[in-house]
């Protein structure tokens, strides 16, 4: 790999990336070291292809939003759970690597308690991705090396249920986390009222209405 400019030094105006092919894993390796924790770009790794990406603000908010909604269904319905945001996952057997907008460990939350990094060929993968925005195959690619089994991609007011089955990932009506609950309805919903009266406001009346159905 020739790089004229150092990876830490590329400047990514908000919603845009970058894409480096003919990746090797070590070459990706090293540069999730050059780019540090503490940084504003994502990053997803599959079939020897980076993507580097810049969340555009509006993005954000769609994420905090649907994490937050996760968040109330998982207490009312008093199920445990581990939140760890974007955590960088990867597999080096898979040789993928994923960071996803957000994401819960709920089935096997005892399995990652205290931990601050983690290893997919040792740990068990999220057991609910999140993304408020998908821009390729790469991400797809990669959330199904890592044999994440649920995955919800929220885009253009639609939220979209993807379910690993036999390694490949098919659309869903249904989610497996939270099978009673109409989570491509709701969500869209929450989004839509969270723009005219406010998150707090939105996410208050969709607990409310939650606890009495």
């Amino acid at each position: 790999m020739t790089v004229l400019t150092p990876i830490h030094k590329i400047h990514l105006n908000l919603g845009s990336k970058i894409t480096i092919s003919n990746l090797s894993w070590l070459e990706f390796e090293q540069v999730l070291e050059e780019l540090g924790q503490k940084r504003n770009v994502r990053l997803a790794y599959s079939q020897q292809c980076l993507e580097i990406m810049s969340p555009l603000p509006e993005h954000e908010r769609v994420k905090i939003l649907i994490a937050d909604l996760v968040k109330i269904i998982l207490k009312i319905q008093k199920k445990s759970w581990e939140a760890l945001g974007s955590t960088t996952f990867k597999n080096q057997i898979m040789e993928a690597g994923i960071e996803p907008d957000e994401c819960f460990y709920i089935k096997n939350y005892q399995a990652v308690i205290g931990k601050n990094r983690l290893d997919l060929t040792q740990d068990p993968p999220p057991d609910l991705a999140i993304e408020s925005h998908l821009t390729s195959l790469t991400e797809i690619a990669a959330y199904q090396a890592l044999k994440v089994p649920e995955l919800w991609v929220y885009h253009q007011g639609k939220l979209t249920i993807y379910l690993l089955q036999e390694k490949e990932y098919q659309k869903s009506s249904f989610s497996l986390n939270f099978p009673n609950i109409r989570i491509t309805e709701v969500v869209p919903k929450l989004i839509e009222r969270a723009n005219i009266v406010g998150s707090s406001q939105a996410l208050w009346e969709f607990e409310e209405n939650l606890k009495n159905n």
